[in-house]
C-alpha cells in the first residue's frame, strides 16, 4: 500500500508539472477543437438571445421613439400654425380696434363740434340781443340827451336874450334851438 500511496503520489506530481509546464489551457493546442466547439455554441446563443428577445425590444423602442418625434413634430407644425393664426387674428382685432377708436374719437369730435356751435350760437344770439338792448338804451339815452340838450340850450337862450335886456316869446327860441341843432 504505500507503493500505491506513493506512486499515486508520483503520478498527481507529474501531472502538476505537466501543467505547469503547457502553460495556459487557452494556449494548448491539445484543447482547440473543444474550446472552438464550444465558442460557437456560445455565439449562436448569443445570436439567438440578441435576435429574438434583445434587437426587437430594442427596435421597438426605436420605433416608438421615432413615433413619439414625429408626433411631436407634427403638433409643433399644428401649433405653430395656429400661433400664425391667432397673430393674424390679433393683428386684424387690433387694427378693428383701432378703426373703431378712431370712429368712436371722430364722432365725439363732431359732437363737441356740433355743441360748440350751439353753444356759440347761443352765445351770439344772447350777445346781439344784448348789443340791441345796449343800442336801443344807448339810443334813449342819446334821445334823452337831444332833449335834455334842446331844453337846457331854450333855458340858456332864454336868460341870455333876458340878460342881453329884450324878451323872446317861446316859440322864437323854440324855433332858433331847433334850426341850430339841425345844422
Amino acid at each position: 500500500m504505500a507503493t500505491d500511496t506513493h506512486g499515486a503520489e508520483t503520478h498527481a506530481a507529474d501531472a502538476a508539472h505537466a501543467a505547469a509546464e503547457a502553460g495556459m489551457p487557452q494556449l494548448d493546442f491539445a484543447t482547440f477543437p473543444n474550446q472552438i466547439f464550444w465558442l460557437l455554441v456560445t455565439l449562436v446563443v448569443i445570436y439567438f438571445v440578441l435576435s429574438k428577445i434583445a434587437l426587437p425590444r430594442i427596435s421597438s423602442v426605436l420605433a416608438e421613439r421615432s413615433g413619439t418625434i414625429m408626433n411631436d413634430i407634427s403638433a409643433a407644425e399644428e401649433l405653430k400654425l395656429k400661433a400664425k393664426e391667432a397673430e393674424e387674428a390679433y393683428n386684424a382685432a387690433l387694427a378693428e380696434a383701432k378703426a373703431k377708436a378712431q370712429q368712436i374719437a371722430g364722432e365725439a369730435r363732431a359732437a363737441i363740434q356740433a355743441d360748440l356751435d350751439a353753444a356759440t350760437a347761443k352765445a351770439d344770439a344772447q350777445i346781439a340781443a344784448k348789443a340791441a338792448e345796449s343800442e336801443k338804451a344807448i339810443a334813449e339815452i342819446r334821445d334823452g340827451a337831444m332833449d335834455s340838450v334842446k331844453d337846457v340850450a331854450k333855458e340858456t337862450a332864454k336868460e341870455l336874450v333876458a340878460a342881453m335886456g329884450s324878451t323872446a316869446d317861446g316859440r322864437s327860441i323854440n324855433a332858433a334851438v331847433t334850426a341850430r341843432l339841425k345844422g
